[in-house]
């Protein structure tokens, strides 16, 4: 009997509140993703970073400067179920906007929804506290962490974030470790990693996130998810483990910072087994303020060319990663992802171990 091949779609910022909040109030949920619903739909499942705390608290976060706060109403909660995404990623500098009692909000939200999250609660242990959730009869494992804002790291008693500077020394590495190993003890069969980390607007992931990365694969993690910058990175296939660096935002009303793609992003859908990765198709898609659209003919292209030379650039820099990997254009769409417009920017990847597909 041959093994069950997940699809898992990895997206990156989802931000609720605002503008999107408001248009919330007036559409049905599931128009936030436009066009890029069916693929959505059609994966096993999607992971995200949730952006803002869901809650109707007023009260925001004033024990220290913060340029933004955010939040969303608790009815947003069924734009998450329409998107089809069944984990969030809480670990990150907006999930304590509007306190303690909007976090614990949005795990009463997220709760009662069934979606599964990780990265902040009401103590270290909580926020520490990886997920496990069943995906089409495969146990999955996600761990989150962040390296910003530590102004909201939680601690023994203290609600917040899961919070752990990026570093490959032993001691954060055990950490890592240990978490994998309690997961792959619980039963998980696969274990994704969901990273918040270093500064907005960074073209390119700096070597010690590159070290600390590649050493979370070698312990364990089957797919590394990174985000923060709001720009697409390159990604990496180590064995049968990817790492996606950065995956761009996804759902926002933000300000395109002149100069800055932050427009551009990728719906990435990871094919894995229990034995790990098989392959993984990078679906562009546009941001405009409250929607998702797929990225069509040229602008696809153009998100889809980023992709590919930033990919490039990293094997050139770590050759021993997919020595024998090579890109090359395609036109033909695999079946999960299954609608999509006629001209929808497709890209492979081929290895003489996997064959991994962008699409």
């Amino acid at each position: 009997m041959s093994e069950r091949t997940l699809t898992i779609g990895f997206v990156v910022d989802v931000m609720l509140g605002r503008q999107v909040n408001a248009v919330g109030n007036m559409e049905m949920p599931g128009r936030f993703w436009g066009n890029a619903l069916p693929l959505m739909r059609n994966a096993d499942a999607v992971f995200a970073n949730l952006e803002s705390p869901i809650t109707a608290r007023r009260n925001a976060w004033r024990r220290c400067w913060k340029a933004f706060r955010f939040r969303a109403n608790p009815w947003m909660v069924d734009a998450l179920t329409a998107g089809n995404i069944r984990f969030v990623s809480l670990a990150n500098n907006h999930i304590l906007d509007f306190e303690a009692g909007g976090l614990d909000d949005t795990i009463r939200n997220l709760d009662a929804a069934r979606i599964a999250h990780a990265g902040a609660g009401l103590s270290l242990i909580q926020a520490a506290r990886p997920a496990v959730l069943e995906i089409a009869g495969v146990l999955v494992g996600a761990i989150s962490i962040t390296d910003t804002m530590p102004e909201f790291a939680a601690g023994p008693d203290r609600p917040g974030t899961h919070y752990l500077p990026i570093r490959d020394d032993r001691a954060t590495l055990a950490l890592i470790a240990t978490q994998v190993d309690a997961l792959r003890g619980a039963g998980a069969q696969l274990v994704a990693l969901s990273a918040h980390w270093g500064v907005n607007l960074r073209p390119w992931p700096s070597m010690r996130f590159r070290r600390f990365a590649r050493a979370a694969v070698e312990l364990g993690v089957d797919v590394f998810h990174g985000h923060s910058a709001h720009l697409i990175h390159g990604i990496e296939v180590v064995g049968r483990r990817l790492i996606l660096y950065d995956t761009g935002d996804l759902l926002n009303d933000y300000w395109v910072f002149p100069g800055f793609r932050t427009g551009r992003s990728c719906l990435f859908l990871a094919r894995v087994t229990t034995a790990g990765l098989v392959g993984v198709r990078a679906v562009p898609m546009c941001i405009t303020p409250g929607q998702v659209r797929l990225a069509i003919g040229k602008e696809g292209g153009r998100i889809a060319s980023v992709l590919i030379r930033q990919s490039l650039r990293l094997q050139e820099t770590i050759g021993d990663c997919v020595p024998e990997t090579a890109f090359t254009p395609s036109t033909e769409l695999m079946e999960a992802s299954r609608p999509a417009p006629a001209g929808t920017e497709t890209i492979c990847i081929s290895s003489l171990h996997s064959a991994a597909e962008i699409a």
